[in-house]
């Protein structure tokens, strides 16, 4: 199975890349690696939620915001790559959590964005990871993730 045939198993769709909203590249690759630009959680051009984890969310919907910005990197991968059946293995996944005062629930967040990656690639998909808590994102996005692909 493909992973795009395991996205959709699951119940998601890979959607468009997101165009770019800055000076800056979805992706840049490097020898075996490619590396996704930040990705909010964009849904047909726009934000799917705003505000701040411990406030405005909380933690599972913070873990769907996850999802969907990795949904996002993917489809960036997929434009760099064709398909992507090419990445051998997600190396590293750094996650940034618009926090609260106080909230220090990150990697439960976090886990949304890890999980959705070990579905769809199996061990392939286990990663490094960091998970960040920083006081605001662009667009007053909750989460923001971005992806470092191993690729062949």
């Amino acid at each position: 199975m493909t992973p795009e045939q395991k996205i959709a198993e699951l119940g998601f769709t890979l959607p468009e890349p997101v165009t770019p909203v800055g000076s800056y590249l979805p992706t840049v690759r490097t020898g075996d690696l490619v590396y996704t630009s930040g990705q909010v959680p964009m849904l047909e051009g726009k934000l799917h939620q705003t505000g701040k984890l411990g406030v405005d969310l909380g933690v599972d919907e913070g873990r769907a915001q996850a999802r969907i910005c990795v949904l996002n990197a993917l489809a960036a991968l997929k434009g760099e790559l064709g398909d992507l059946s090419k990445i051998r293995r997600i190396v590293k996944v750094v996650v940034f959590v618009a926090s609260a005062p106080g909230f220090t629930e990150q990697p439960q967040v976090a886990n949304g964005a890890s999980d959705l990656l070990a579905e769809v690639f199996g061990d392939q998909g286990k990663h490094a990871r960091s998970a960040v808590g920083v006081a605001a994102l662009p667009l007053d996005a909750p989460v923001e993730v971005e992806l470092i692909a191993e690729v062949g």
